[in-house]
């Protein structure tokens, strides 16, 4: 049987961790899945958990009140979901939903939370992780806001 720090160790975001740190990070973990089409979490709702997305695809979007649902990015296995566990006030910024059905480890934000104050370390590994991933993806919407407005002035 794998178990959850062996299933993270393969993920970019974990890359190079070691075994010792994969182990502390995964007694935060659980499996869980979601059907095509679930809602995984709403804008402004309490935000205490984040995703390794193993299977399947999600959408993140942003409501626009003149057209619906945008979609900002289509996650995909391998990857991320959710920072907001990390930052306060502890509220999602987005809307996440299934496009497929989705297996995922799902990571504790509070037992995360008390992991990184007793353990600096671990807490400073997680946010440059982070941050490093909400800097590409920040590039990501940058690169398709120019591609659908065209060019954009610069001051």
């Amino acid at each position: 049987m794998t178990t959850l720090a062996e299933l993270m160790k393969d993920a970019p975001f974990f890359a190079g961790l070691r075994t010792e740190t994969l182990e502390l990070v995964a007694g935060c973990g659980s499996n869980v899945q979601f059907e095509p089409g679930a809602l995984i979490f709403r804008e402004g709702e309490q935000a205490d958990i984040f995703y390794l997305l193993r299977h399947g695809s999600v959408s993140i979007e942003a409501y626009a009140s003149t057209s619906g649902p945008l979609v900002i990015e289509t996650l995909e296995a391998g990857d991320v979901l959710g920072w907001s566990w990390l930052f306060e006030p502890h509220r999602w910024h987005f809307d996440a939903h299934a496009l497929t059905g989705v297996r995922a480890t799902a990571f504790d934000g509070a037992c995360l939370r008390a992991k990184c104050d007793a353990d600096p370390a671990l807490g400073y590994e997680l946010v440059s992780r982070f941050a490093q991933t909400l800097i590409e993806r920040l590039q990501w919407t940058r690169l398709r806001l120019l591609d659908v407005y065209g060019h954009v002035g610069r001051s």
